[in-house]
């Protein structure tokens, strides 16, 4: 049974964070000044297990949910994950993908795709490695996260995409270079408004790159046309290179917001369910399994949190909503 919100959108889609942690530090999402040596992640038994993830993914699968993708943190770093994919991989008719840094991703790409994972999408802020590094914070080298990107080509797992947080003054610059690289590798590249997720990363709205600069840009030199969503709800526009050499897209969220056809709920490690990136908190749902509680009982709560949804954040964002508690990037994986 198809849930539907009070603004008449439909549960589609799943994002379901698999740990709290990252090997990176980056500065938009887990800055070092807030995710230091003294940061306490969650504890191995305050997050769900891959049982408890599968099951309540079976009953939000018989809500009409037809996508799920594993995010983080870094998905990458929870131990033995290809065989929570082996298990989500038995849910009838599910797309199911994954968001990583790409910094693990040569090592396990094969056995990703062997359990049942489609595809994945790799976030990669530059070509440039003194940018890029400057981003990370943790002197990571581009070519990793590229030898990650040809690992996953080769495994199957395509089309890969690529997600390019782009924040002024820092790396501008690399949108007409990352552009052309991938448009050459035939990776799909889609360029993400700088967002003010959480309070961890100091966002201001000076810092934004609209969408239609970066269209703007990218047009003047290699000519791009519209293309239609793939589907009802999909997040990125999509533009398509005139001489047919591929596509690429950018996520508006800040400057032309999707809310009025937002399909997604977010799962957190701990087993939280947030109902947009931008709320204040969630539902819990790790008490309720740990408790007893039935599958009919998890399906009616579902069913009650998705049904009052009224979540509308990007529409009404202002100087004062970007001042309210909002949980991190870091938990619901974006």
């Amino acid at each position: 049974m198809t849930l539907i919100d009070t603004l008449n959108r439909p549960l589609r889609d799943l994002r379901i964070s698999v740990t709290d942690r990252c090997n990176f530090r980056c500065v938009y999402c887990m800055p070092k000044e807030i995710f230091g040596p003294d940061y306490q992640f969650l504890k191995r038994d305050q997050i769900l297990t891959f049982e408890e993830i599968t099951r309540l993914a079976r009953i939000f699968a018989s809500h009409g949910v037809r996508k799920i993708r594993l995010t983080g943190g870094e998905p990458l770093v929870r131990r033995d994950l290809h065989l929570l994919i082996s298990m989500l991989s038995s849910i009838p008719d599910l797309d199911l993908t994954l968001t990583t840094n790409g910094a693990l991703l040569a090592k396990q790409a094969r056995a990703l795709k062997e359990a049942g994972l489609k595809r994945v999408t790799v976030s990669l802020d530059s070509l440039d490695n003194q940018v890029f590094k400057a981003m990370n914070d943790v002197d990571f080298a581009v070519e990793n996260v590229l030898a990650g990107m040809d690992a996953a080509a080769e495994a199957g797992l395509t089309p890969v995409k690529v997600n390019m947080v782009v924040k002024r003054g820092l790396n501008e610059s690399s949108i007409l270079p990352m552009a052309r690289y991938f448009r050459e590798k035939g990776y799909i590249l889609r360029f993400i408004e700088y967002m003010d997720v959480g309070h961890s990363n100091g966002w201001r709205m000076n810092d934004v790159v609209p969408a239609a600069e970066i269209i703007k840009m990218i047009n003047a030199e290699m000519p791009v046309e519209p293309l239609d969503a793939n589907y009802q709800g999909e997040v990125a526009e999509r533009w398509r290179y005139k001489d047919g050499s591929g596509e690429v897209g950018v996520i508006a969220s800040v400057t032309q917001a999707f809310c009025g056809t937002c399909n997604r709920a977010r799962l957190s490690a701990e087993g939280k369910l947030y109902t947009c990136l931008f709320a204040i908190k969630g539902h819990d749902f790790r008490d309720m399994l740990r408790g007893g509680a039935t599958d009919e009982e998890l399906s009616r709560e579902i069913a009650r949190v998705w049904g009052k949804r009224a979540d509308r954040y990007s529409e009404l964002r202002s100087e004062n909503t970007t001042s309210l508690p909002k949980v991190e990037m870091s938990h619901i994986g974006g």
